[in-house]
């Protein structure tokens, strides 16, 4: 199994000290934490898109391009690249280019995004939300598998004979996640591809998330992409950890009570009870996430979003510093018991090229409008002219 972390970005003030964080602190804060991730053995750091306050998730390429120089082994990912409302022509260049720049330590998540008002800053209707997300996804995947490709649809304008540079890295697409919280169809999406379905579960209760997984995996074996419980799943997760369980609590509480996105709502113990949020030690949350295999069977990447509801940079340091050290490698060993040899790894851009049957320079050479000639024939007919 693959486990990390994702952020959204929030700007939220921390409700201890009234103090909120500036864009550029946050900014910032993104690439101290993806590099912790990485310190403490962690596998994945991925960050949403937003494209607007109280957000500084925009330009997720710009981000994870920085922060893959100064890493070495972390899979970089997006929390959820907006394919409704971002050109897949854009989406197939800026990935192919992120992966060659990081030596394949890219994948995707797809989602809709859960901000109305994007669709009309971009230029689209948000009732078109699911036909966008098929549509747009279906031209991106041959965008990214046909050197040539040529396209008409509904949404934007057609292709003709449009070969997006530069071509995947070893001739093998980034790994792609489609991220839902509650809608079949993207879930039925991933299934057709033989894609991934990460099911960002964070507010929901695992019965939900039961059903949406094991739809996915129905759906799969449909599609003949093999048996149900080989299907590629992920899930998210938050977590708060102390030593004492009451000392966690007695802490979170005030974050909690007025973060934003759960405040003012449920009650944190009764949250708790119905979604993944585990407040409390180190072992509870070990047990906790050991636990959830038995609602949706062996899965492959576990996110957990800990830089949330205006915690302060040096307590997610601390947390993620737990979560390395202390949860995770028990995790690992947890979830490797009794885990059947025919349920895969989770995807890695070097297993991707090994099931292609090796890497392939698949470099498109331009042709010239008046010759014909590609630059490949051109060296050919110059090397035989020399001899």
């Amino acid at each position: 199994m693959q486990f990390g972390i994702f952020t959204v970005g929030d700007v939220t003030t921390d409700p201890t000290t009234g103090r909120t964080p500036t864009e550029h602190e946050r900014i910032k804060a993104t690439v101290a934490i993806a590099k912790k991730a990485e310190e403490v053995g962690l596998d994945v750091f991925a960050t949403g898109e937003h494209h607007n306050p109280p957000f500084i998730a925009s330009a997720p390429t710009t981000t994870l391009a920085y922060i893959g120089a100064q890493t070495e082994r972390i899979i970089l990912s997006t929390a959820t690249t907006l394919i409704t409302t971002t050109d897949p022509v854009l989406i197939a260049e800026n990935y192919a280019k992120l992966q060659h720049l990081t030596d394949g330590r890219v994948d995707l998540m797809m989602g809709r995004g859960n901000t109305g008002p994007v669709y009309p800053w971009f230029g689209k209707d948000i009732r078109d939300g699911i036909a966008l997300a098929v549509e747009n996804y279906a031209l991106l995947h041959r965008l990214w598998r046909e050197d040539v490709v040529d396209w008409q649809g509904r949404f934007r304008t057609p292709l003709q004979g449009f070969t997006s540079t530069p071509r995947p890295l070893d001739g093998v697409p980034p790994f792609v996640w489609h991220g839902s919280i509650r809608s079949p169809e993207i879930a039925e999406q991933a299934a057709y591809y033989g894609d991934g379905f990460f099911h960002n579960n964070i507010f929901w209760p695992m019965s939900h998330t039961k059903q949406m997984v094991n739809l996915y995996r129905r759906r799969f074996e449909h599609y003949g992409h093999g048996p149900a419980d080989t299907a590629i799943v992920g899930l998210g997760g938050q977590v708060f950890m102390r030593p004492n369980s009451q000392d966690a609590i007695r802490e979170f509480r005030p974050y909690f009570d007025v973060a934003p996105v759960y405040g003012h709502g449920p009650s944190l113990e009764e949250f708790m009870e119905q979604t993944p949020l585990t407040v409390g030690s180190p072992q509870q949350v070990i047990d906790r996430y050991a636990a959830m295999r038995d609602h949706v069977g062996h899965y492959q990447r576990q996110l957990f979003l800990m830089d949330h509801a205006g915690l302060p940079l040096d307590v997610v340091l601390e947390q993620i510093e737990i979560l390395g050290t202390e949860v995770v490698p028990v995790l690992r060993r947890e979830m490797a018991i009794g885990r059947p040899e025919h349920i895969p790894d989770a995807p890695t851009h070097a297993s991707l090229v090994a099931a292609a049957g090796g890497a392939r320079d698949t470099t498109v050479h331009a042709e010239d409008d008046v010759t014909g000639r590609t630059a490949e024939n051109a060296a050919a007919e110059n090397a035989e002219a020399a001899r």
